[in-house]
Order: structure tokens, then C-alpha cells, then sequence
């Protein structure tokens, strides 16, 4: 589905940003023979597919689907289909601009985003580089920021980019396909519901994080995000290509499906790692970031088992007994047993009956950087990184 793969050489180019400009080393990867690419636009019966497949892929996190899938029916109500397109399609000096949500989703779900924070950070990207974006990208396809930028793309009148930056759901700025890559994160632009829009030039993508999130902290916890604005061929290696489509594949295997739940899972390619109710959720947001622990007891055939998930905004580690059986930077999601329709962290309650879901990730994030930038040790955890279908 995209070109990441094992990270195989490098190149030096230029990366540009407003009136600077500076020699980066790239990693790029081998190119891979890609599949035709069937989906040409996403239309208005394309919006409940994908809603489901992002909020699968957001694997807890990434924001309500609820929300964006309005807004992005309503945007193409108002403004027309919009066309979905590869980097091939794209000249290579057009900018892509990725958009995203940033905050708590227990905030999100209260604080909606507004129809003018996506055209104040085009027009402040404009300024700065002196031409206009060409195409919009989810940073994240997982959870609402996969769905919103639909609506984001129909309100500027852009086509929208079959790629994202994590290939699922990440809480934090940094942990973004373009800094496994190697490009600076020296630009940040921000927006909120009240009108404000934040510049940042961080020195990298860790201070990108840290100041990113101080803005967000102070608009409530909630705001639209602009980072890595590149252009096509700067994309070409560092974004992961086809995500948008495969939302929608995820979504649409349920479709119908006797069994939606062995429908899914076989999409997927996932391990199933518990079947049962949700018996103990301890969750609180702080620092910007929705934070727990959720317990489900199993039933049926996992009667006596017990599956605690760590939660930062995503579910991060599943553990049985005190064994892993699946952790970050794999997906885990948790899905309603008897539909397959993925939970959001913030949406656990005491009592519902559940699956967790675990697949591997991307290769992108199984590459020292990767696994630097987003593997257990990165959110605290004292693991080493073991794939899922190693120990699951």
C-alpha cells in the first residue's frame, strides 16, 4: 500500500521553508510496484466507510469519527466531491499541506472545530511561502483526523492526498513519518476555535512537540495543526501512500458481512487478543493528552482471562497477566464484538462487551528511528520492542 519499507540509503536535497532554505540528508526507500489506485474521489456514500476504517485505525484515539464525518458530508453537500489523488499526480513542486487536529479528545468531543481554522492556516501558509497549498493530507489517517480533512479539503477547494504520516494514530507532534525520514520540523502553524493563529519555527521535532502542545494546552486543549508542509517531491519516501484508500477498505469489509467481527479481523490481518466485557476504566486528561488503564474480563471461551490496556489518547500496551501480548507501535483497537465498530478511548464504558484487535504497523515504525520515535520506550515503557505476530 505504500513505499515505506527498510530504509536503504540516502540523498541529499533541499529543504525549504518561507525565505530559508538548507542541505538535509533524506532517507529514502527502494521503490515498490503499487497497485492501481481505484478510489478517484470520495463522495458522499464514501463517508461512512472511511469514518469506520480511521476510527479502526485510530486505534483509541485521533479524535471522534462522529464529528468529521458531518462536517465532511456537509462540506461536500456544499462544495462538491472531492478528488482523491496520488503524489504521482501532483507537480513536483506542489505544496501539500497536512492537517490535523491536536489536544485531548475528551476535549474534542465538547470544542468542535470551526469552518475557518483550516483557511486561516492556508492563508498563513500562503504568506509564508508565497504560493498557495495544492492538496490537503491527514497528518493521521486513525480516528476523526483521518475523516476531518475531507471537509478541510472540500472548504479550501483542494484535492486531498491518498497518504498520511503515521499510517494510524500518534499523540504527540514528532511521531510523524517525516521525522523518521529526516526532514527538520522548522514550521508549525496553529489555529483555534477563537481565531488565533500561531506560528512556530522549532529547532526539531521534539521541541515542535513541546511547543505545539503548550499553544494547544492554551487554546483548551484544542486546536487545528499544520506541520511538515512540503512539497510532492519532498513527500515521495516520507509520507506513507495509500492510507486514505485503505480506511476505506477497512471500513467497507463489514459491510454486509454475517460475521462482521471475522470480517474485519481477516481485513485486517489482526490477532484477536481477548473476547469480553470492559470490567475497570480509570482515565484522566492531563497535559493535553487523555491518559488510563482499561480492564476487560473475558467471557465465554476467554472466561478467566484478563487484558488490561495502557491508554495515552491511543492504546499503547495490552497486557495478560503481566505479559505483553501486543504493544505500540503495532495497532491495538478495541471493537464492539457484535458489530465491529471500533471504540474510542474516550467512548469505554463500564460493562460493554468487547474485542481487542492487534495487527503490525507500518515498517516504517519497525526501523531503529521509528521505533525511536514511537516504540515503547518512547511514551515510558521499559519494553523492547517485540512484533506482534511474534507474541501475540
Amino acid at each position: 500500500m505504500c513505499r515505506h519499507g527498510r530504509f536503504s540509503g540516502f540523498v541529499v536535497g533541499r529543504q525549504h521553508s518561507g525565505d530559508r532554505c538548507r542541505t538535509v540528508t533524506l532517507r529514502r526507500h527502494p521503490p515498490v510496484v503499487k497497485a492501481p489506485r481505484m478510489q478517484a474521489r470520495i463522495t458522499l456514500e464514501d463517508v461512512a466507510a472511511l469514518a469506520r476504517g480511521c476510527a479502526v485505525l485510530g486505534t483509541g484515539g485521533g479524535g471522534d469519527v462522529r464529528p468529521g464525518a458531518i462536517a465532511a458530508r456537509r462540506a461536500i453537500r456544499e462544495h462538491g466531491e472531492v478528488p482523491l489523488v496520488s503524489l504521482d499526480e501532483l507537480p513536483g513542486d506542489a505544496l501539500v499541506l497536512p492537517l490535523s487536529g491536536i489536544g485531548a479528545p475528551t476535549v474534542s468531543h465538547e470544542m468542535i472545530h470551526g469552518e475557518d481554522e483550516p483557511v486561516r492556516i492556508a492563508e498563513e501558509v500562503e504568506r509564508i511561502f508565497g504560493r498557495p497549498p495544492a492538496a490537503v493530507m491527514s497528518s493521521e489517517i486513525g480516528g476523526g483526523n483521518g475523516v476531518a480533512p475531507v471537509a478541510w479539503a472540500a472548504r479550501l477547494g483542494l484535492p486531498l492526498l491518498d497518504a498520511d504520516a503515521m499510517g494510524r494514530a500518534f499523540p504527540e507532534v514528532q511521531m510523524v513519518s517525516m521525522y523518521v525520514a529526516g526532514i527538520p520540523a522548522d514550521l508549525v502553524v496553529m489555529a483555534d476555535v477563537a481565531g488565533n493563529v500561531v506560528t512556530i519555527r522549532p529547532v526539531d521535532g521534539l521541541w515542535s512537540e513541546r511547543i505545539a502542545r503548550a499553544v494547544c494546552v492554551a487554546a483548551g486543549s484544542s486546536a487545528l495543526m499544520a506541520d511538515y508542509v512540503l512539497t510532492a517531491r519532498e513527500c515521495a519516501g516520507a509520507v506513507i501512500e495509500g492510507t486514505v484508500s485503505r480506511a476505506i477498505a477497512v471500513g467497507r469489509a463489514t459491510e454486509g458481512a454475517a460475521d462482521p467481527l471475522a470480517a474485519l479481523t481477516a481485513e485486517l490481518g489482526a490477532v484477536r487478543l481477548l473476547t469480553g466485557k470492559l470490567a475497570d476504566l480509570d482515565r484522566r486528561t492531563t497535559g493535553g493528552f487523555a491518559r488510563g488503564t482499561a480492564t476487560v474480563e473475558g467471557t465465554g471461551d476467554d472466561r478467566g482471562r484478563t487484558l488490561t490496556l495502557e491508554i495515552q489518547n491511543e492504546n499503547l500496551v495490552a497486557l495478560e497477566d503481566g505479559r505483553v501480548r501486543a504493544m505500540v507501535p503495532d495497532l491495538i483497537t478495541v471493537v464492539d464484538t457484535q458489530t465491529a465498530t471500533a471504540v474510542q478511548t474516550e467512548a469505554l464504558r463500564y460493562g460493554q462487551r468487547v474485542t481487542v484487535l492487534a495487527w503490525p504497523c507500518d515498517p516504517l515504525w519497525r526501523t531503529p528511528k521509528g521505533l525511536e520515535t514511537a516504540g515503547p520506550r518512547a511514551f515510558g515503557y521499559d519494553l523492547d520492542y517485540l512484533p506482534v505476530e511474534k507474541i501475540a
